[in-house]
């Protein structure tokens, strides 16, 4: 039997402290202490070269269950609709209109953070309504 490991989530992205902070007001994520040695983040990052200065950023879930998100930077812009994408739990065991009302109210709160909307899926025969959105620099991501 393989061992269970634990999972990081990557994201590729021009500007990794934005993006991951945003994701910290989503998920309720926290940024880690900073390295041993350093008093805050922004002192750890002066000590990189130039080039490594902003080049990543992480945040991670502070009961320790979720898995840590790491987010890099990368030269090209987002082109094409992501292969792996998350979605945010928020209407788990509701169905019809109160889970459309819990779906919709965070919305607005993500909207307010810079979120983008993108479609709203209605429930058919098979599955439950979700909506689909894109963090600040248009990843999509499903409120379900």
């Amino acid at each position: 039997m393989a061992s269970i490991r634990q999972v990081q989530v990557t994201f590729d992205c021009a500007d990794p402290e934005r993006v991951a902070r945003f994701w910290c007001e989503v998920l309720g994520y926290v940024v880690p202490p900073p390295p041993d040695g350093f008093t805050d983040w922004d002192a750890y990052g002066r000590s990189l070269p130039p080039e490594r200065q902003g080049a990543g950023f992480v945040c991670v879930d502070p009961s320790g269950a979720g898995p840590r998100l790491y987010f890099q930077r990368v030269p090209e812009g987002k082109v094409v609709k992501n292969r792996v994408h998350l979605d945010v739990r928020v209407g788990t065991g509701l169905v019809g209109e109160e889970r459309l009302a819990a779906l919709e109210a965070e919305c607005g709160r993500l909207l307010a953070l810079g979120a983008t909307r993108v479609q709203l899926q209605v429930a058919d025969a098979y599955d439950e309504s979700c909506l689909t959105m894109q963090d600040i620099e248009g990843n999509e991501f499903c409120l379900d």
